[in-house]
């Protein structure tokens, strides 16, 4: 169940990512009720919150090494791959802003349904 949770609440998290504090800390609740039990449900919230920018983060530093390496050869696949890096790292850092929210919305969604 927790990768249902996990896939649920990433969902619920790119929908509800618009709206200030609660939309997290819902995607999180979601998330921790699916998995239940507090320490699978905060787990759930924060990979909900956090699983998309890693992989985003992964995308497009593979994007900037192929195209960096189309364009300019071995240098340019360096230097594409850390701009990915760069620009991706920046995403996953605004990104631990969900995970913490879902972390949270997490813990309180499976202390609710508990196990």
């Amino acid at each position: 169940m927790l990768i249902v949770a996990v896939i649920v609440g990433a969902v619920c998290m790119a929908v509800l990512a618009r709206v200030p504090v609660f939309g997290p800390l819902i995607a999180g609740f979601v998330a921790g009720v699916i998995a239940g039990g507090a320490g699978r449900g905060t787990l759930a919230g924060f990979l909900s919150g956090t699983i998309l920018a890693i992989l985003l983060m992964v995308f497009l530093m593979g994007a900037g090494a192929i195209l960096g390496g189309l364009v300019l050869g071995p240098a340019g696949a360096a230097g594409g791959g850390l701009l990915g890096a760069v620009v991706g790292g920046g995403i996953f850092i605004a990104a631990l802003y969900f995970g913490i929210l879902g972390l949270v919305g997490g813990l309180i969604g499976g202390l609710l349904r508990g196990h």
